[in-house]
Parts: structure tokens; C-alpha cells; sequence
């Protein structure tokens, strides 16, 4: 009877590990922190494995393009997954607007910011970026990240594109930029809320959310590519991010509910 038992379990669990499945994730570098936690909750309520891919949704995008074997992908904007559907190469009926993310100005301890001339709402780059002690200011690459497209676009609206262009580096994407602020080798950075907002940068440094009319809206989407083998499962993990509960998780990280166009 023992025998017997024993082979009774080893047959669930066989039969468990079979049905299973694994699927490969490509995310938005803004997603590091939120998209892992979000993960591990789903892999213990299903028992199905996601593996996350990070980088900078151009780059991602490119990739998928070249024919890399992801089955879902988590832009930071809704061009790329548009683009990605537009040519075939990704479900359209699966697009979906999973959250609004929002930029901010970062700031580390110990830059001697001028504290007689700390930001109003309106004029927040201005008045801290132009502060002798701001030297170099760090932002994701905007020819392949949505969040330095939006960090230039606010630089644009406070008219400081032109006065900070020398100070700029940037990052192969967002936690790039953030790492370069984050280590003191940028006096400033405009980097995405959920990263401000991480465990890894609290107590830091501050920051201050940048107006939403001085950038466009940062409207993150994802979709399913059609080469996937798992379309089933990446619709379930989608649907589980996009849920009541997946949805309170981007929030507590900073994220914002996306409301319907």
C-alpha cells in the first residue's frame, strides 16, 4: 500500500510538471520591479513559469522583429505593440493598455541644491536642473525608450531642451538612467515613477512628478506575438496583470489605472 502511495504522487506530480508551461516575457525596463512581483504571485496561483526579458521597448521591439521567441511583450508605450500587430507580427485582439506610467525628476542626497529655489509645479526643471550643482542629468536613450521620448518632450514644454543639452547622458534604457542617478554619477535624473518608487532607491534621494501635460501620455501596452507556441498561457498571465488583483500590485508600484480612450 505504501508502494502504492508513493507511485500515486509521483504520478501528480509528473502529470503537474507536464502541464505546466513556461513562457518568456519581453518588458519594459520600468516593469523591473513590479512585473518580478507580479510574476511570482501568478507562478503560485497557476503553478505555470514566466521568465522576464527586460530592456527598452525599442529594443525589444526590434528584437521581436528579428524573430526572437517571446510570447508576450510589455511595451512602456502603445506604438510599439501597434506596430508589432500592424505588421503581423503580434495578435491584434490582444492589445491592451495595462497601465499609464508617469515621469519624474530624481534627485540624489547630498547634491547642494539651492533650497531658496526648490520647484514650483511650474517651473520644476527649471528651477532645480539649472542649479550649478546639477552637472550631468540622466535619461533613458529616446530613440528606443517611450519614458527619454517623454523626458526630452518635458525639457521641450519648460524650454530647457537647449540649455541642458550638454549636460544629458544617457542610459540604454530606464534602469540604466536611474543606476547612473542613483550612483552619483548624475546630479539629477528623469526616470519613470515605479522606479523612483523602488525598494532600491528609497531613502536615496527625492523626487518630484513631473506635470502630465508636459510630456505625452505614457499609455503602456501589451500584446501576444504571434510566433508564440504558448498563446493560451501568455493570454492568462496578460488577463492576471490586467485584473483587480495585477492591477492593485502596479499601483502600490506607482502605476496608474489605464481609463478607456
Amino acid at each position: 500500500m505504501r508502494k502504492l502511495l508513493i507511485y500515486a504522487v509521483f504520478l501528480l506530480l509528473l502529470v503537474a510538471s507536464v502541464s505546466a508551461q513556461q513562457i518568456t516575457v519581453a518588458a519594459a525596463a520600468d516593469l523591473n520591479y513590479a512585473l518580478k512581483d507580479l510574476r511570482l504571485r501568478f507562478e503560485h496561483k497557476t503553478g505555470d513559469k514566466v521568465t522576464l526579458s527586460f530592456g527598452a521597448s525599442g529594443n525589444l521591439f526590434a528584437q521581436i522583429q528579428s524573430g526572437a521567441p517571446f510570447d508576450l511583450f510589455f511595451s512602456a508605450d502603445e506604438e510599439y505593440p501597434k506596430k508589432l500587430a500592424e505588421a503581423g507580427l503580434a495578435e491584434k485582439a490582444s492589445l491592451r493598455t495595462y497601465a499609464i506610467g508617469h515621469l519624474v525628476l530624481w534627485v540624489p542626497n547630498g547634491v547642494g541644491l539651492d533650497r531658496d529655489h526648490l520647484p514650483g509645479p511650474d517651473t520644476l526643471l527649471r528651477d532645480i536642473l539649472l542649479q550649478p550643482s546639477i552637472q550631468h542629468i540622466a535619461i533613458a536613450n529616446p530613440k528606443t525608450a517611450p519614458y527619454g521620448r517623454a523626458a526630452m518632450a518635458a525639457l521641450e514644454h519648460f524650454g530647457l531642451k537647449d540649455k541642458v543639452a550638454a549636460k544629458l547622458v544617457f542610459g540604454e534604457n530606464v534602469s540604466q538612467a536611474a543606476q547612473f542617478v542613483q550612483s552619483g554619477n548624475a546630479q539629477a535624473g528623469l526616470i519613470p515613477l515605479s522606479l523612483a518608487m523602488a525598494p532600491a532607491m528609497q531613502g536615496l534621494g527625492h523626487y518630484w512628478e513631473l506635470p502630465a501635460d508636459s510630456y505625452p501620455e505614457l499609455r503602456q501596452t501589451a500584446v501576444i506575438v504571434s510566433s508564440s507556441k504558448r498563446k493560451a498561457t501568455a493570454q492568462t498571465f496578460l488577463d492576471y496583470v490586467t485584473s483587480a488583483e495585477g492591477t492593485a500590485v502596479l499601483e502600490q508600484y506607482g502605476f496608474r489605472v489605464p481609463q478607456a480612450k
